[in-house]
């Protein structure tokens, strides 16, 4: 039915835990490591297909979580339609970084924090792995607000509620079977659904969203609002949590590189998923709060939910509530696993859902004691649920950049890529993309720690932003010049794409640290420093009252 993993290959390679070889086992299908046959018709491609889906769309429709509904529907109450636009553009940004780390974590079989830790120091590899452990602890809470205003909202008692929740992302992913794991998350998948009825009941006019969605223009009002909020469509769509959760999903899976383009157009299928349920969320609320005295003041999801069931009718709100506590379990539980692994990976202990709970009691305590002390905290009365929130805005505005950046050098040495390396042009792209999000987290950063921010102020970080870029980006290549990087190498560019694998962790060379890498890195310590020494004195002010 279809081709087959090299097992010799895959014994030489990095692969940190055994549980990583072998068939692969997905949910609609298996890929049996011995299977040697060519895809030569349709059908057996569509039966590969089926067999690899899984790590692209459980990690998209897992980045439509709690925050992105509040996130899309607060525009679209607030704005209507008008930023529709800033989501196709976000597009090529998702498809870019998402494919590198598939590509990273089909090549080496190791994962992104281990990878950190091995070529760029134990600084950034402890760096990456606690700062990736306090983000995504903190967004496993926005999970269970999320799940808390839903069942509010459909008058379900709070604290059975989310117990409930708890438990039941908790056993999805604790079988020890990763094939029922993958099962339970493509059925939280498929929950996306919902949206589908309650767009045909809310009904949004078609041309102004095709119009809105070509058309960029911004709304009037505050320009500091309005660039928080595309600001946090990018934070909602673009997280650190992803990059590790698909690395390490595609060696869970073991997708090995000659599966590649069969794993990016399953990365293509779940944009398309997001990019539809973004476009849904944000056209509904536009088309429920505009011309009501509830236009323009978002509050919350659950809000959301009570002004669609005011506007438009029971059953949009009830379709909304669901939706949203479907998102935010696959939510959770794609949060928590991501940790769990990255922990693992690092640690160089067992790390699989291959694995029997008994059999990686560390992985799976990590997993189900974030879903746990999250799901306490938000069920706890007098919990100050919106500095947590508070609290996630900021540090996913410090760390955004960091994650790209460590991304953008992995995908370039090719001691771990080979010849899947990334191109000149994919640089340069994502060298932009990362110039963006730094100005984007520096304007985050200063607008929560200084709320009446100007729009002069923004307007003034955006320009010298622009400049400082330019000047980064052209000391960077006189000094790449000048160092004399080296070419791809004619073994390299000759080796076979579909087979080669990084070798074991132990047998690469030291990483090649050019005078430009390292002012990258440079600068990069020194703006986390400083950031996160001003975010805590921020929150310790918020804390005490006195700001």
């Amino acid at each position: 039915m279809s081709q087959s993993i090299d097992i010799g290959t895959q014994a030489y390679g990095a692969v940190l835990d055994s549980a990583h070889l072998g068939d692969i086992e997905g949910a609609l299908g298996t890929i049996h490591a011995h299977d040697h046959r060519t895809r030569s018709t349709w059908g057996r491609r569509l039966a590969t297909l089926l067999a690899i889906l899984g790590p692209g769309l459980i990690v998209m429709v897992g980045d439509n979580d709690a925050g992105a509904f509040a996130t899309y529907t607060q525009a679209g109450q607030n704005y209507g339609t008008t930023l529709l636009w800033s989501l196709l553009l976000l597009v090529p940004v998702l498809y870019v970084n998402q494919e590198m780390v598939l590509r990273l974590g089909a090549v080496t079989g190791v994962g992104h924090g281990r990878l950190i830790l091995e070529r760029f120091g134990r600084f950034w590899g402890a760096f990456s792995v606690i700062d990736l452990f306090l983000l995504n602890a903190l967004t496993i809470v926005t999970e269970f607000v999320g799940i808390s205003l839903a069942l509010s909202y459909l008058g379900v008692a709070r604290l059975d509620g989310i117990t409930v929740a708890a438990f039941l992302t908790i056993i999805g992913a604790s079988t020890g079977n990763f094939r029922r794991f993958e099962r339970f998350a493509l059925a939280l998948c498929f929950g996306t659904l919902l949206l589908v009825p309650l767009f045909l009941l809310a009904h949004p006019p078609l041309g102004q969203i095709a119009h809105d969605l070509t058309v960029p223009a911004l709304p009037s009002g505050r320009l500091s609002d309005i660039m928080l909020l595309l600001i946090g469509l990018v934070g909602t769509t673009i997280a650190p949590w992803q990059l590790f959760f698909q690395q390490s999903y595609v060696i869970d899976k073991r997708i090995t590189p000659r599966f590649i383009r069969y794993e990016r157009v399953d990365l293509w299928i779940g944009i398309v998923v997001v990019l539809v349920g973004a476009i849904v969320l944000m056209a509904c609320a536009a088309a429920a709060f505009t011309g009501t005295p509830e236009f323009g003041n978002f509050t919350d999801a659950g809000g959301v939910a009570a002004g669609l069931a005011r506007h438009i009718g029971p059953a949009a709100g009830v379709l909304f509530a669901l939706a949203l506590i479907d998102a935010s379990v696959i939510g959770a539980s794609a949060v928590s696993l991501a940790t769990a692994y990255a922990i693992g990976d690092v640690l160089a202990v067992r790390h699989s859902l291959h694995r029997k709970p008994t059999d990686a009691i560390g992985f799976y305590l990590v997993y189900a004691g974030l879903i746990a002390a999250s799901a306490a905290l938000v069920a706890v009365p007098g919990m100050p649920l919106g500095l947590l929130t508070l609290a996630v805005q900021v540090l996913a505005g410090v760390l955004l950049p960091s994650a790209t950046v460590f991304l953008l050098l992995l995908c370039n040495d090719r001691a771990v890529l080979g010849p899947w390396v990334n191109g000149q042009w994919l640089n340069l792209f994502t060298g932009a993309v990362i110039a963006v999000l730094v100005v984007l987290s520096v304007i985050l950063t200063a607008a929560v720690l200084y709320p009446d921010i100007s729009d002069t102020a923004i307007l003034r970080i955006l320009g010298g932003g622009t400049v400082l870029s330019l000047a980064v980006a052209g000391i960077a290549l006189l000094l790449r010049r000048k160092s004399g990087a080296p070419e791809a190498s004619g073994v390299a560019r000759d080796l076979d794409r579909q087979t080669w694998r990084m070798p074991p962790l132990a047998l690469l060379p030291p990483a090649r640290l050019t005078r430009a890498k390292r002012v990258w890195l440079g600068a990069l310590r020194i703006y986390l420093v400083l950031a996160s020494i001003m975010v805590v004195v921020r929150v310790v002010q918020i804390t005490l009252g006195q700001g």
